[in-house]
């Protein structure tokens, strides 16, 4: 995925504002043997280049002047509430060095399921993305997850899946995590009336305006003399 970036000259917060009302977006490429670079980006592109997922999980071709390098997205700073894109951080890379990005995943199968067809469980997409370390060469763009082997409250883990070739997990501590899980629906909860309440009811006189009549109270027994 390609876009276009251009030198920045000046840097601060004023320049940054001034960048920002005539509708671009200040931000830097780091990494690699060559210093840090200033530069900006057409917001409006930008900001249609975000909502792609492939934006923010695969290497992309960065065209600046006559040259085109290879970089990651590192991290997006947005407005608190305005739709703006406040600045961005790309990393160059190095085609023999390893890196460390997230990866999204994609479920698909859950339909043909056991757990969904035969059980009417419901599926929970636990996890969403993987860290993963490899190549540039070898990053996926995404991990397909195939969940139509899914029992009734059953899950898929890790260990379910194959990783493409040269591509590691970082598990940061853990061991297998669950990717998705079945489960059932929840029971409605029913009130049951009392047994015998109908009846009582049924059997109570009617009053004034076909209420139940009002109990009356049993007559006191005078205490015997002594």
């Amino acid at each position: 995925m390609k876009f276009v970036a251009f030198e920045r000259a000046k840097q601060g917060t004023g320049a940054s504002r001034r960048l920002r009302i005539s509708g671009k977006t200040p931000g830097i490429v780091y990494g690699g043997d060559t210093q840090p670079q200033l530069i900006e980006i057409d917001h409006n592109a930008l900001w249609h280049a975000l909502k792609k997922e492939a934006f923010h999980s695969t290497v992309l071709e960065m065209e600046l002047g006559d040259t085109t390098s290879k970089v990651l997205l590192r991290d997006v700073q947005y407005h608190p509430f305005r739709q703006l894109v406040q600045h961005i951080d790309f990393q160059r890379v190095d085609a023999k060095t390893r890196m460390t990005l997230k990866v999204p995943l994609h479920f698909k199968g859950e339909e043909e399921s056991d757990a969904v067809k035969i059980d009417l469980n419901l599926v929970n997409h636990v996890t969403t993305e993987l860290e993963l370390n490899c190549l540039p060469t070898d990053l996926p763009e995404f991990i397909e997850v195939d969940l139509s082997g899914l029992k009734k409250n059953g899950t898929v883990t890790l260990k379910d899946i194959k990783l493409p070739k040269g591509v590691k997990w970082v598990s940061h501590g853990k061991v297998n995590p669950v990717l998705a899980s079945a489960v059932s629906p929840a029971a409605e909860e029913v009130d049951a009336p009392v047994e015998g309440a109908a009846d009582a009811a049924a059997a109570a006189p009617a009053g004034k305006g076909g209420k139940p009549a009002a109990k009356t109270p049993a007559a006191k027994t005078p205490a015997a003399k002594k």
